[in-house]
C-alpha cells in the first residue's frame, strides 16, 4: 500500500500538470481577447449598411469569422493544439466520410421530385422562387390579368 502512495506522489510531482504544459493563464487570456475581437468584427460586419448592402459579402465575412472563432475554441479550450498527432488519424477520415455522405445526399435531395406521381406533384409545395412575382406582375394581377410566367393560380 505504501508503494501506491509513493507512485501517486511521484506522478503528482512529475510536472504533468495542465498549467505548465499548456502555457498557463496568459495564453487563455490572449485567446479570449482574440475571440472578443473576432466577435466585434462579426457584429460590425452584420451591422454595417455598407457591407450588408451586398448580403453575400456580409454573410461571407461573418461565416469566416465564426470559423476562426470555432478553430480557436477547438485548439485552445479543447486542448487539441497540445494533443499528439493521433488526432488526425481520427478526424481526417471522419471529415472525409462526412463530406462524402453530404455529397452523396445532394442529388437525392435535389432530384426527390423526379419520381413523384401527378397527384403527389399537385400536393407538393411549390418553390418560393416560383411563387414570388415581380412588382409589375403584381400590378397586372391586381388589374385582373393572369401571371405572365405561366404558373397556375391556386
Amino acid at each position: 500500500m505504501s508503494h501506491d502512495n509513493v507512485g501517486h506522489a511521484d506522478h503528482a510531482d512529475s510536472g504533468h500538470g495542465h498549467d505548465q504544459s499548456h502555457g498557463g493563464l496568459g495564453k487563455y487570456l490572449i485567446v479570449g481577447g482574440l475571440l472578443a475581437v473576432l466577435t466585434a468584427i462579426s457584429f460590425a460586419a452584420g451591422s454595417s449598411k455598407t457591407i450588408m448592402s451586398t448580403p453575400q459579402l456580409g454573410w461571407t465575412i461573418m461565416i469566416a469569422v465564426s470559423c476562426a472563432k470555432a478553430m480557436l475554441v477547438m485548439l485552445f479550450f479543447m486542448h487539441l493544439i497540445w494533443e499528439a498527432n493521433w488526432k488526425y488519424v481520427l478526424t481526417v477520415p471522419a471529415s472525409i466520410m462526412s463530406l462524402f455522405l453530404m455529397l452523396m445526399l445532394v442529388p437525392d435531395v435535389g432530384l426527390r421530385t423526379r419520381n413523384y406521381s401527378e397527384e403527389r406533384l399537385l400536393r407538393a409545395a411549390t418553390p418560393a422562387a416560383a411563387d414570388s412575382n415581380s412588382p409589375s406582375e403584381e400590378a397586372e394581377m391586381k388589374e385582373g390579368d393572369t401571371p405572365t410566367d405561366g404558373h397556375k393560380q391556386h
